[in-house]
């Protein structure tokens, strides 16, 4: 069991890490395929961009009522209506580390015993605010690797 500031400090970790694992990409390097059947790099970044502000949606929602219900979302369908090719990469990184630092501002206002909080996911049924959580801090660390194959592909 993760505690408050544990969690926090993991969720903080990732827009550096993706920023690190895109470092030095060129546009054309961004939006290219080379793992057939994947998305590009830009893509990757653009997917955790339309997903941090979810999660800390669904953060908030925990924290303000007695056990929320908390809709899943499809990737694939918002990839396709998400115009990912078309986004800025340093415009994403930022709204991603935006979003962190906010909802982290909120986070350490909170004792340990809101970690117990429940919700209700669509998809993965009964959850507590501590396992939302740890799901947010392993997001982006669940992407990286998808990231350097795509470099090691295009030889970056």
């Amino acid at each position: 069991m993760a505690t408050l500031p544990e969690l926090i400090e993991a969720y903080l970790a990732g827009p550096p890490a993706l920023r690190a694992a895109v470092a030095g990409m060129t546009r054309e390097q961004l939006v290219a395929r080379p793992v057939p059947g994947k998305w590009s790099t830009l893509e990757v970044v653009a997917h955790l961009a339309d997903y941090d502000p979810i999660i800390a949606e669904r953060v908030k929602r925990t924290l303000a009522f007695p056990k929320p219900l908390l809709f899943g979302a499809d990737p694939d369908a918002m990839a396709a209506a998400g115009a990912y090719h078309e986004r800025d990469l340093e415009e994403e990184l930022q709204l991603i580390e935006v979003t962190r630092k906010s909802l982290a501002r909120v986070l350490r206002t909170l004792d340990e015993s809101a970690l117990a909080r429940p919700c209700v996911h669509t998809e993965r049924g009964l959850l507590t605010l501590e396992q939302v959580l740890a799901l947010a801090g392993r997001h982006i660390p669940h992407h990286l690797p998808f990231v350097a194959a795509k470099r090691a592909a295009l030889g970056v």
